[in-house]
């Protein structure tokens, strides 16, 4: 079918490590959809980076309650490109169907923590994207975002921060609107 020799969901999931498979095996699995969830879940677990990080781009089209714990987990990841996966799928809501963002009191924690401290400039973008989520809510998002925005090493993270901050365009265009 794909130009597998198995193509059963955690096979394909194991093809997510392969560069020569990684697409096709993605779209499949993406194809699949809930029916592919305990392999792709599963698939968080594996010892390579890019089978974890295709899970975790996976989870931003497919994510239902019983990942999203496994999700936010993943912003831990040892690998930064898991990380940011990880970061993108629980700030987009473009990519997911019903399926609600979680809240502050799951995600901002550790979206803190990584604006804040994580050695990958590129992480720290994608978490300042999650933080700005918050930025009209809880004083400390946009405070950690008034702080990435004038102070982080990377120029791209204090751009990206300036935006979201208190002030910032993206700020201003997703303030509540009076009512």
């Amino acid at each position: 079918m794909l130009g597998f020799v198995r193509t059963d969901d955690q096979a394909l999931v194991s093809c997510l490590g392969d560069p020569q498979r990684t697409v096709a095996a993605y779209q499949e699995l993406l194809r699949r959809g809930a029916g592919a969830l305990d392999a792709i879940r599963a698939g968080l677990d594996d010892p390579r980076a890019a089978v974890r990080e295709g899970c975790c781009r996976l989870l931003d089209h497919l994510v239902d309650s019983d990942s999203m714990d496994r999700l936010i987990a993943m912003a831990d990841d040892p690998d930064a490109g898991v990380r940011i996966a990880a970061f993108h799928a629980l700030a987009c809501d473009r990519c997911k169907g019903d399926t609600c963002a979680p809240g502050a009191d799951r995600v901002l924690d550790p979206a803190l923590r990584h604006l804040a401290g994580d050695p990958d400039p590129a992480v720290r973008a994608r978490a300042a994207e999650l933080v700005g989520r918050f930025a009209h809510t809880d004083p400390r998002a946009a405070a950690a975002l008034e702080a990435a925005h004038g102070g982080d090493p990377s120029p791209a993270v204090r751009k990206k921060a300036g935006w979201y901050a208190p002030g910032g365009t993206i700020h201003r265009r997703t303030a509540p609107r009076p009512g």
